[in-house]
This record gives structure tokens, sequence and C-alpha cells, in this order.
């Protein structure tokens, strides 16, 4: 813990990824549902361009019901740990695998959502973009002015990533001193890569999780434990 303080301290550029176990601690769900109708169904089966052509009021459902349970979350200590730290280091950059927005909440600033955002919906006819956190919905499937079914603003399996997105991604974290990995298995690519482009380019790469991971003895420190926990004592 001491030398990982050490190294925020005197760093000039410091990466984060972080994942569904930040949010977790803010009581959001899972990706998977784990009660009622949801259940029957495989996120793998929801979340996908082939899902929202076959049955586009089934997935907003599932999408609708994710919301309203995320829009009772407030961010925890870890967040604004993190957009306490990014104020004090030159260059900071906070990638999140997360759609939830608590980041953005708690003060985050250049926050790179690679997964995109639950609350953007975009237009499946004229492509147009936007912000709503109505929940409930007030119609599902919801419609664009245009008369085109919305879609949620995320990347569903078998998209690609925002390239503008990955691109900063990767810069972010091929200059960085410190990459920080919180709160994320490690096991979902391309995000994961990030890992070895930060250990390639000579950043010192710290994790933070309740349970080591695939990565956890490869990497330069390994802190076990709760991420609202660890993360203000790094930064106090």
């Amino acid at each position: 813990m001491h030398a990982v303080r050490e190294w925020l301290k005197h760093a000039r550029s410091v990466a984060v990824l972080t994942g569904a176990g930040v949010s977790a601690e803010s009581g959001v769900p899972t990706f998977r549902g784990n009660n009622g109708l949801w259940k029957r169904y495989r996120p793998e089966d929801l979340a996908t361009p082939d899902a929202f052509a076959r049955d586009p009021k089934l997935v907003w459902e599932w999408y609708d019901w994710r919301r309203s349970l995320i829009a009772q979350a407030k961010p925890n200590e870890g967040h604004y740990a993190l957009a306490e730290l990014e104020k004090r280091v030159p260059s900071f950059s906070l990638i999140t695998q997360n759609v939830d927005g608590l980041h953005e909440l708690s003060g985050s600033r250049n926050v790179l959502n690679l997964h995109g955002s639950i609350w953007k919906v975009r237009c499946t006819g004229c492509e147009r973009e936007s912000v709503d956190r109505q929940t409930p919905l007030p119609e599902i499937p919801p419609k664009c002015e245009c008369g085109a079914l919305l879609r949620p603003g995320v990347v569903w399996f078998g998209e690609a990533l925002p390239p503008r997105i990955w691109q900063d991604a990767e810069t972010a974290t091929r200059s960085a001193d410190i990459f920080l990995l919180v709160g994320t298995s490690a096991i979902v690519y391309p995000a994961a890569g990030l890992v070895q482009i930060a250990k390639a380019s000579g950043a010192r790469v710290v994790e933070i999780n309740i349970a080591e991971t695939v990565l956890s003895d490869r990497i330069d420190e390994f802190l076990q434990g709760r991420s609202g926990e660890l993360l203000p004592q790094l930064i106090a």
C-alpha cells in the first residue's frame, strides 16, 4: 500500500480501467439479472443486435428494468477517490467498462466509456444520439421523432467498441506512469488487453480487487479489498 501511494504521489500520468466491481459497491446489480423474469434469459440472448431485431420490446423491457435499478444507485467512496485523484495528476484518464454513469456523477471529467451509456439512446434510422434518463420509460420500445425505433446507447455482444474512444484509451494507457486496474475480472477483451499495453509501455500496473484474477501474478502490485475502501487510502 505504501509503495503504491508513493507511486501515485509522484505520477505525472495515470490511466485507470474500472469494471463491474466498482459499481457493485454502489448496489448496481451485475449485468446478469438474478431474479424474476430475467432468470429465464442469458444476457447473450438479450444484449445483441439479433435479439433487438427479433424482439425489440423484450430487449427494452430488460433495459428499462436495469435502468430503474441503476437510477437508485449513488457513487461510492471509490468513485469519489478517483475523481479527486484526477484533480491531482497532470494527465489522467478513466477508462470504464461500466455503463451506469456513476463516475460522471462523482465528478470525474475525462471518462472514456468503452461500452457506452445505459442513459443514452440512439435512433436506428437517423442515428441521432441523445440522453434520456426517464425511468420507467413512457413507451416501450421507445421511438425517435423521425418514427424509427430507438436502441440503447451501449455496445452489444458482437459489436465493435467506439473507434475514437478505444483509440483514446490506448493512447492514455501507453503514456501512463501508473495503470490502475479496479474491480474488473480482466477477462473481457479488448479492454483486458490494455493491461498488456500498459506493461509493454513501462507503466507500473496496480490491481485493486476483492479476489485475485488471471492477471494478478503478472503485475507490479495486487491490493485485495473493496475499491471503496482502498482507493481513499491510496490518495489520503
